[in-house]
């Protein structure tokens, strides 16, 4: 079978790879094009476009490169249709994969939608589309199911969070090799994922970065992002308790005491290797003022959003400077606040259904083109 898998972002390419796994060992002599990262580069297939010419955050940035946006929709039509897929598996990715799924349903395609847009935080007005358009969904959270089926009668599968499945499989490495193979001294580490676009680790990574010398007894390890180079943070290192790793973020997590994370897929993944977090988050003004009035979420961070509670603190806009940062960083860092944080993080991972993600979907992917 033909198959053409749509990411567009890190996460979604960490998602694609593990699904093109599952879909090699249901399907061995499947033929895989894809839109994706190294990740999925890695596991096979043919890659058409790297992610890191597709991802534009916010209103402002997505309207100032909306010419750039169009001219990859026009590639993907072409070579979707030279490539005569059995089926289209878009993974997140709403604004660029409902815009081909529209395109696609039209001329008799299979549409299959892995990983839902997040039509309950914004945008729900999409439903109309992803009923008319969209053959199968499979969601990951556990919400969505009741918000599609309940709300919206429109029946969808539920396979379970594939981050599970990531971390699970994950190889673990010796702590002492670790910090030997990155240079990193004995001091307890405080991972800094500052999110994986040059435009959120601009904003995100000097704030973040501010509170180091608060904490001289721990040192600051930034996540460097797979689709950037190592030039890229070199301004944002200015102090000796600041070192880098690029590309070795789980690693990184495995080691980390406690962290400070761009709101993003990462909050999730920074709770699954159970490490105390704070959620951070600024954008450009003008996409905060927009983003406010017409996101009626309680929460940014998965973790609170799935507990519906607040299990982690999240600073948003004007409360993600370096005082509230550092209060927080420090009540993390106590081990009566870590111990209900840590008891949260399990309850977290129960209501996510377990692993084998990428596999249920790839089975369901495959037993619907049979």
């Amino acid at each position: 079978m033909k198959y053409y898998i749509i990411a567009g972002e890190a996460s979604g390419d960490l998602h694609g790879s593990n699904l093109m796994k599952a879909l090699y060992k249901e399907d061995p002599k499947a033929n895989i094009r894809f839109w994706g990262g190294d990740l999925m580069q890695n596991v096979g297939g043919t890659l058409v476009k790297h992610y890191r010419e597709l991802a534009f955050m916010g209103f402002v940035e997505v309207l100032f490169n909306l010419k750039a946006i169009l001219n990859n929709i026009k590639i993907c039509k072409k070579d979707i249709l030279e490539f005569q897929p059995d089926v289209l598996v878009f993974i997140d990715y709403p604004g660029f994969n409902l815009r081909i799924a529209k395109w696609a349903k039209k001329l008799g395609l299979k549409t299959h939608y892995y990983i839902s847009p997040q039509i309950w935080a914004w945008k729900e007005s999409r439903i109309k589309d992803i009923k008319q358009d969209v053959d199968k969904m499979y969601v990951i959270l556990p919400f969505e199911k009741s918000f599609y089926e309940d709300k919206h009668q429109y029946p969808v599968s539920f396979v379970g969070h594939p981050l599970i499945d990531a971390i699970h499989n994950y190889p673990e490495i010796d702590a002492s090799v670790f910090r030997t193979e990155n240079k990193l001294n004995e001091k307890p580490i405080i991972a800094i994922l500052p999110g994986s676009r040059k435009q959120e680790i601009i904003k995100m990574l000097s704030v973040m970065l501010s509170v180091v010398n608060d904490f001289p007894e721990y040192q600051f390890v930034i996540a460097g992002a797979p689709s950037q180079e190592f030039s890229f943070y070199q301004d944002f290192i200015s102090n000796k308790n600041i070192k880098f790793i690029s590309n070795k973020t789980y690693d990184l997590l495995r080691n980390a005491t406690a962290a400070l994370v761009t709101s993003g897929t990462a909050t999730l993944e920074t709770a699954l290797f159970k490490v105390p977090e704070v959620v951070c988050y600024k954008g450009s003004w003008a996409s905060y003022q927009i983003a406010k009035r017409i996101i009626t979420l309680k929460y940014i961070s998965l973790v609170n959003l799935i507990m519906d509670e607040e299990v982690v603190t999240e600073l948003i806009q004007e409360q993600c400077n370096p005082k509230r940062i550092s209060e927080e960083l420090k009540k993390i860092l106590e081990p009566n606040h870590r111990k209900v944080i840590l008891h949260n993080y399990d309850l977290l991972e129960e209501k996510l259904g377990g692993i084998g993600a990428s596999q249920k979907t790839a089975k369901l992917i495959v037993a619907d083109l049979n």
